[in-house]
C-alpha cells in the first residue's frame, strides 16, 4: 500500500470532517463559467515522505510522472517563465500573448547576487552550498519576491525550498501559501521528491525526508464528489522509482532520466475543473 495515498486520503478525509468553507466570503477564484469557485480547508497541515523508503506517488488516482517533471525542470532547470519552454498547457490560462507568467517562478530563480565566492543564481547557489558547505543553515531558495508580485501572472503557491545535509542524507523541506488538494497537491510532492533526489545524485548525496508545510490546504466545491469517490478507492503498492545515475551535472538531467516501474494505479474517467 502506497504511503503518499494513505497521507492524501488521511488529508482530505480531515479537510472534509473538520475543515472551514468559505462560502461566506468573496474569493478571487472562479469557474470557467464565472461562478466563484468556493473551498474547505484546514490551516497548517505537515505531510513527511521518507525517500529512502518509496517514491511518494498516488495509486489511487494517476499523477502523469513525466509531466510533473517536465514543469519541474522548466521552472529549476530552463529557470523560464515561458510556457513555449513547457511541454505541456498547465500554465496556458496564466500566460500572456507572449507567452509569459511574468516574474514568476523560474525567472526567480535565474536572478543573481554576489557573494564572497562570486555570483550565484538560487539554484546555482543551492548546487554550490551542498558542495562546498553542506553544514550550512542557510541553503535555501525562495519565490515569493515581493518586489515583483504585482508583475506576477499567479503568486507562486509553492513558494520555498529549504535544504538540510545530516551527514550523508539530503533532506528538504518545501513550504506552500496555498494547495489545490485534488489538482496539485501528490503533483507537487512528486516533483519535489524528484529535485530532492537530482540535488543529492549531483552533490554526492542521498535523499532523505521531504517535508511538505502546507498553509492552506483546500478542497474546490466542485471537486468534493471526485475526491470522494477517490478516497473511497483500495490503495495499490508504490511504483520503483530509477534515476540515471551516471548524471552527476545538474543541468544533464532530462525528462528521460527517471522512470517507474509498475505503477499500477485506478483510472479517474471524471474531467476535473480546474479553478483560475
Amino acid at each position: 500500500m502506497s504511503k503518499a495515498d494513505e497521507i492524501f486520503i488521511r488529508n482530505c478525509k480531515d479537510i472534509l470532517e473538520h475543515g472551514v468553507w468559505d462560502t461566506d466570503l468573496e474569493v478571487r477564484p472562479h469557474w470557467g463559467d464565472g461562478t466563484p469557485a468556493h473551498t474547505v480547508k484546514k490551516f497548517g497541515i505537515v505531510n513527511r515522505y521518507d525517500l529512502r523508503e518509496e517514491f511518494p506517488i498516488l495509486t489511487i488516482r494517476r499523477t502523469a510522472f513525466r509531466s510533473c517533471i517536465d514543469e519541474m525542470l522548466w521552472i529549476w532547470q530552463k529557470k523560464s517563465n515561458n510556457v513555449r519552454d513547457l511541454s505541456s498547457h498547465i500554465w496556458d490560462s496564466w500566460a500572456d500573448e507572449s507567452g509569459s507568467i511574468g516574474k514568476a517562478y523560474g525567472y526567480q530563480l535565474a536572478q543573481k547576487s554576489i557573494y564572497e565566492e562570486g555570483e550565484f543564481d538560487q539554484v546555482d547557489r543551492v548546487l554550490y552550498d551542498l558542495k562546498h558547505h553542506p553544514a550550512s543553515r542557510r541553503i535555501m531558495t525562495n519565490l515569493y519576491n515581493f518586489r515583483d508580485l504585482h508583475e506576477m501572472h499567479l503568486y507562486p503557491c509553492a513558494y520555498s525550498m529549504t535544504f538540510n545535509v545530516s551527514g550523508d542524507t539530503l533532506n528538504g523541506i518545501l513550504n506552500q501559501r496555498s494547495q489545490d488538494m485534488l489538482t496539485a497537491n501528490n503533483w507537487n510532492v512528486v516533483q519535489y521528491a524528484v529535485l530532492l533526489k537530482m540535488f543529492a545524485q549531483v552533490s554526492g548525496l542521498k535523499a532523505g525526508e521531504l517535508v511538505h508545510v502546507i498553509a492552506d490546504a483546500h478542497l474546490y466545491d466542485r471537486h468534493i464528489p471526485i475526491v470522494e469517490e477517490i478516497i473511497s478507492r483500495e490503495p495499490l503498492p508504490a511504483p520503483e522509482f530509477s534515476m540515471d545515475e551516471s548524471v552527476s551535472d545538474f543541468y544533464a538531467f532530462t525528462v528521460d532520466s527517471f522512470s517507474l516501474g509498475n505503477y499500477r494505479f485506478h483510472p479517474l474517467e471524471e474531467k476535473i475543473p480546474v479553478a483560475i
